[in-house]
């Protein structure tokens, strides 16, 4: 009963007008158990974490991954990944869930003190920045955890521009790609990405035409995968992908995507590259924010995919 009355008081202090909130605003973020130093602390890392959810998910700045899916989706992966998370792994949950932010940390008692002790890394950057209360040994638990949520939200509204990327324009990444891609030969891709919005018909394919768009932009012949002859292509580029609606934060509707793609020798089948990303989006309709989701997935996806293949067809492994 407490523990309902504290995230009652949450949702008051965390409570912001639909109006204030922008899709720039809410921040998905993926929350981790946190480390127990001590054997005074056994135990009480999975319970903070699961506090600190209960904490954040009433922030309407926050969109939170659902834990019971992210575990499924690193246990896939085999990526173990525990409090004492690093910056590469912090990459790779950010690309495999959709965060862009992840809450990891520590308990430890000192005496008669108990600290809980927060970091909030940035997927995107790699940055950190830190968080913690303290209390006594005997106090409640489920108090200190709703403080720590305070002191997170208060933490990651302070540094936003730090901890998450600015959004990159499809400009300055062509510009970046065709720097890293220079002058080497472009193999000819045939794209083809199946692609659906759970209980809802798919209008457009948003990551096909996504990666298409980008590689004619970097000058690689792209056959088109209804009229022209694949045989025409020395590269199928392959892959499914899904786009689903969460739960709306305040006027807007948080849509996460899941894309895989592969590329495919067109003479022989060997995999060249297999690559996948997770990316969340937020605008006012759902099925604009689940198409801007596939297509954000495609070019990431572009950017680590593309470069690998022009490398392979100049002979450079």
């Amino acid at each position: 009963m407490r523990t309902f009355f504290l995230c009652l008081a949450m949702l008051s202090a965390f409570a912001l007008p639909a109006a204030s909130l922008s899709a720039d605003d809410v921040y998905p973020t993926a929350i981790f158990a946190f480390q127990e130093r001590g054997s005074d602390v056994k135990g009480l890392g999975a319970q903070v974490a699961d506090l600190l959810f209960a904490g954040l998910v009433v922030n309407p700045n926050m969109y939170l991954v659902d834990r019971e899916e992210m575990q499924k989706i690193l246990q896939e992966q085999e990526l173990n990944v525990s409090g004492a998370v690093n910056a590469a792994e912090a990459v790779q949950v950010g690309q495999l869930t959709g965060a862009k932010l992840i809450v990891a940390g520590s308990v430890l008692q000192s005496g008669d003190n108990l600290y809980l002790v927060a970091k909030v890394i940035g997927t995107e950057t790699t940055r950190v920045v830190g968080a913690s209360v303290k209390g006594g040994a005997d106090d409640e638990l489920d108090a200190l955890a709703m403080q720590l949520a305070e002191a997170v939200a208060e933490a990651i509204e302070k540094n936003a521009e730090k901890l998450i990327a600015k959004p990159e324009s499809r400009d300055d990444r062509i510009a970046a790609l065709k720097e890293q891609l220079g002058e080497g030969k472009r193999p000819a891709v045939r794209i083809s990405i199946d692609e659906r919005h759970v209980g809802q018909a798919t209008v457009d394919p948003a990551a096909e035409t996504e990666m298409m768009v980008i590689c004619k932009e970097l000058d690689f012949d792209v056959i088109d995968p209804k009229e022209g002859d694949r045989r025409d292509a020395d590269v199928h580029i392959v892959g499914e992908g899904f786009s689903e609606f969460t739960a709306r934060v305040g006027n807007l509707a948080p849509v996460k995507a899941r894309l895989e793609v592969k590329a495919l020798d067109a003479k022989t089948g060997k995999v060249l590259a297999v690559d996948r990303q997770t990316s969340v989006a937020v605008d006012l309709n759902e099925q604009i924010a689940g198409k801007s989701a596939l297509q954000e997935a495609s070019a990431e996806i572009a950017q680590r995919l593309l470069p690998k293949l022009v490398k392979q067809e100049n002979g450079d492994q």
